[in-house]
């Protein structure tokens, strides 16, 4: 069995078994990039500039891992979902809002 025919979607299409180095960089600022759009509009809150900054530490050192992770694993894809349907809930929120305080 051929391991470019296991690898996910992302990993593929970064050519991660045929330029490790350069694909591994690519799934990881990738993973790093969905991540950042799923914790802001999921779970971010208004936290001061020295706290934001370890979470985001500790955001991209557990990306690290998720990249290891998401080369036979679909976590970029699992992050692209989560990051639609956290743009959906907040597109519906705001529309329920705006709906709110114009019946008032």
């Amino acid at each position: 069995m051929d391991v470019a025919e296991r690898l996910s979607f992302f990993a593929a299409l970064y050519k991660v078994s045929e330029q490790p180095k350069v694909g591994m960089w690519l799934l990881y600022l990738t993973i790093v990039a969905l991540s950042i759009v799923v914790y802001k509009l999921g779970f971010a809150k208004k936290l001061p500039l020295g706290k934001s900054i370890i979470i985001y530490i500790f955001l991209g050192v557990g990306c690290t891992i998720l990249t290891f992770l998401g080369i036979f694993l679909p976590v970029a894809e699992g992050l692209v979902v989560a990051a639609l349907i956290l743009i959906i809930y907040k597109i519906r929120l705001h529309q329920s809002k705006k709906q709110q305080t114009e019946a008032k």
